[in-house]
Order: C-alpha cells, then sequence, then structure tokens
C-alpha cells in the first residue's frame, strides 16, 4: 500500500533560514525526518507569482536566486534537485482550469531555503506551480483540492508563503516578536484552520485593515489555500514555528497527515 503524503505550509520568511541553524531551520528539518520520503514534490512558491498558472516540466529545473543584498554565501548555494515531468504532466491534467507549461523560472528561494535543510541531499524530484495573480482566492483553493489525489502516490504538496507578510512595516528593532495586529491575523486564521472553517479564510478580506495590514499583497499568503485545498477532512493538522518577525512576518506553518 502506498503512503498517504502529507501536506505542508512553511512560513519561510527570509532567505537568511537556508543557512541559518534557528528555531525554523530545525523545524524544518524535523518535518522531513517524521514523514514518508517523497516521491516527487509539487512547490507552489509565493516568488513564482504570474499571469495564468505555470507549470514546471524540465527535467533539471535550475536555481533561481529571487533575492538582493544577502551574503555572497546564500548565492553559493546550488539546490538542483531532478525536475518530475511525469507528475507535472499528471498535475496538468488534474487541474480544470487553463493552465500552461513553463520552465522560464526554476527552483526559486520560497522552495529551496526550505528543502535545503528538509532533503539536503536534493534527490527528490521538484517541480514548482506558479501563483496566478489574478485568480481569486477560491481558484488556488480549487487546484490545491483537484492535486490532492498525488497524495496517494507519494507526492509531497509543499505550499511555501507566510501567513503575514508586511515589509513595508518592518521593525528591525523587534526581533522575534510582531505587531499586535500581525498576531491577532495570524490567530484568526490559525483559529480557522483548526475549526476546518476555510470558508472564513477564503474570505479572509472580509476583516477589512487587519486583513490589509497582513496581506497587502496576497503572494505570500495564496499558497496556503492550496495546502488547504488539499487537506483532507480526516487530516490530523500540527502547528510549528507559530511566531512572528520584525513586527510583520508570520512564521507560523502547518502539516496535515493522514489519520489512517
Amino acid at each position: 500500500m502506498k503512503s498517504m503524503m502529507p501536506v505542508v505550509f512553511i512560513g519561510h520568511g527570509s532567505p537568511m533560514n537556508a543557512i541559518d541553524d534557528n528555531a525554523y531551520s530545525r523545524a524544518w528539518k524535523n518535518i522531513a525526518q517524521r514523514i514518508p520520503k517523497p516521491k516527487a514534490i509539487v512547490s507552489f512558491s509565493a516568488h513564482w507569482f504570474t499571469q495564468g498558472t505555470k507549470i514546471m516540466n524540465e527535467r533539471q529545473p535550475r536555481t533561481v536566486y529571487d533575492m538582493y543584498g544577502f551574503p555572497r554565501e546564500l548565492y553559493e548555494i546550488v539546490y538542483s534537485p531532478p525536475g518530475s515531468p511525469g507528475v507535472a504532466a499528471v498535475a496538468k491534467e488534474l487541474i480544470s482550469r487553463e493552465t500552461k507549461y513553463d520552465n522560464s523560472w526554476g527552483i526559486d528561494h520560497g522552495t529551496w531555503s526550505v528543502l535545503v535543510h528538509m532533503f539536503p541531499q536534493g534527490d527528490v524530484p521538484v517541480f514548482q506551480i506558479s501563483i496566478d495573480a489574478s485568480a481569486p482566492p477560491q481558484s488556488h483553493y480549487r487546484i490545491g483540492n483537484e492535486l490532492k489525489t498525488l497524495r496517494k502516490e507519494g507526492v509531497l504538496l509543499l505550499a511555501s508563503g507566510n501567513i503575514v507578510h508586511n515589509l513595508r512595516l518592518v521593525n528591525w528593532s523587534m526581533g522575534s516578536a510582531g505587531f499586535d495586529w500581525a498576531y491577532a491575523f495570524d490567530g484568526y486564521i490559525h483559529e480557522n484552520i483548526i475549526s476546518k472553517s476555510h470558508r472564513n479564510i477564503l474570505e479572509f478580506g472580509e476583516l477589512g485593515n487587519p486583513a490589509k495590514l497582513a496581506v497587502p499583497t496576497p503572494d505570500h499568503f495564496y499558497p496556503l489555500l492550496y495546502a488547504l485545498g488539499a487537506a483532507n477532512d480526516d487530516d490530523e493538522c500540527s502547528v510549528f514555528a507559530q511566531s512572528c518577525e520584525l513586527g510583520s512576518v508570520s512564521m507560523t506553518s502547518y502539516l496535515w497527515e493522514s489519520s489512517k
């Protein structure tokens, strides 16, 4: 019998987490140790934010350094797992909305800054599916739901973003702490994840100003919706790294595992 793979949402935060030994990077390592080794990984990264839904299907995707002004050590990381054209083709068939193959991008830091800790040998095939900037929340959720059958085939669905992500309001003096509104929004999402009230999460914009502060642009929030769509009602949900950084970035992360 094939293992039912979990679904994971990672609050990835700073690219520096790729090279830092901290509570976040250790938590990512621990996740990999508690789950079956995947046949392949489908990543929904906040950093591939496109018009339309794009899918990578090349055999050897390149490492993308989509960040600026960081130490040279970060740009020397080469995370080059094989791609998975076969699983990409299955994913394309499962998604009901129009999609296109697109290999102009690569494995970006929303993906590799996490996977260098989870699977440092880079021996698990990886490809990304983009976040469609023009699609409403329900469309992202639906894609996750349509792809959940891949879990039965040993495929890990990885979503990487941040529930609260407002870089304009970053306060460097706050360190590992958050503004009251950041904790409130993060807590609201947490309550609704635990109670499986996904509609409230899809309609997050109705919260008004708290949502505008926490999600000024949806690129980092929308990956969560793919994970929620791919989760089953009977999955057990674990919460880890439930914290904020620099006032306005939430690092809270979730793992959904089959209870069967």
